[in-house]
């Protein structure tokens, strides 16, 4: 089934091919001998009402260097799309919250957006996971100082980070009675202007911080354990973490369903779940991660179930 995509990524050039899910979507499409297009970064606008944007065919190479060619650049038209991939990466801030109500504007005129615009404005990649307070760990959410000091002392070890971070940046590891308390508290709220989580230690993070991936809301049957290297805490590759695949837990299936049929309603085709021991600690919407390292380790094509469940969509729409 043939139909055009038009790709929202952060710019092309700057990704790294062994790394990057959004290079498996574009490989994938171009193997299904779609017609793919680049959007220029920073390029949507609107016209008419419309959705607009600078966008460019597109042709990639499974290689780490000269590994992408663009076409002729010209203004397009959103919503003459059959599909539109939105893969921008974080922060979730008023330019991305304005490129999502542009989308809508897309959507609203015929085109598919992945994932749901309105469930990109709705799903914060922290707070969507107290969606489902029986997956989580102990957790607040709070720019009162006084009660995050009062539930590190409760919990005694804990992890505390920004609502609007990625790749493990801002995130710090506190104990009760630590010295840092005061100012980590301070930074993280902006005085008490901003929203902060505090979560619970889980010293299984030892083991790796997982990452599955769901589509329509069902589990690829693999996941990639971001594990902590040297002295640090956090498993993030961006920060060093080392990748190692694992099959799924019964938990994390449990985990799957309980999560699942929720994002599949809000539209969410294409989402990453972060699990660290027993526990869902952030449902990832905006620009998940971990294809390429799975499908590296099992031979899985991860984007093709994706592109499987956006031609359901398209054939259920038609």
């Amino acid at each position: 089934m043939p139909f055009t995509v038009a790709v929202i990524m952060d710019p092309i050039e700057s990704i790294s091919t062994a790394k990057d899910s959004t290079f498996a979507m574009l490989l994938e499409g171009q193997r299904r001998g779609l017609d793919m297009h680049y959007v220029r970064p920073g390029s949507l606008g609107t016209a008419g009402g419309r959705a607009t944007a600078v966008a460019a065919p597109v042709r990639v190479s499974d290689q780490a260097r000269d590994f992408h060619e663009l076409g002729e650049a010209r203004a397009v038209d959103l919503g003459g799309f059959d599909v539109v991939l939105m893969r921008k990466d974080p922060p979730v801030d008023a330019n991305f919250i304005h490129d999502t109500q542009i989308l809508d504007l897309a959507q609203r005129d015929g085109a598919l957006v992945v994932n749901d615009p309105q469930g990109l404005r709705d799903l914060n990649e922290k707070l969507a996971a107290l969606l489902f307070p029986q997956c989580c760990p102990p957790t607040l959410v709070s720019r009162q100082a006084a009660d995050l000091k009062a539930f590190i002392a409760e919990h005694g070890d804990c992890v505390l980070k920004p609502l609007d971070g990625m790749g493990g940046r801002s995130i710090f590891r506190v104990r009760h009675g630590d010295d840092n308390t005061n100012v980590v508290l301070e930074t993280l709220t902006g005085g008490g202007r901003e929203l902060a989580m505090a979560q619970r230690y889980l010293p299984e993070i030892r083991e790796g911080d997982k990452r599955i991936l769901l589509v329509e809301g069902e589990p690829m049957p693999y996941a990639l354990a971001r594990i902590p290297q040297g002295g640090e805490f956090r498993g993030n590759l961006a920060v060093g973490g080392r990748g190692e695949g694992r099959e799924l837990s019964e938990r994390d299936r449990w985990i799957a369903a309980e999560v699942g049929p929720e994002l599949k309603r809000r539209g969410m085709v294409f989402v990453g779940l972060d699990v660290i021991g027993d526990y869902l600690t952030e449902v990832n919407v905006t620009s998940p991660t971990c294809i390429r390292e799975i499908d590296a380790q099992y031979g899985t094509n991860i984007a093709g179930h994706m592109f499987d469940a956006i031609e359901a969509r398209l054939a259920d729409a038609s």
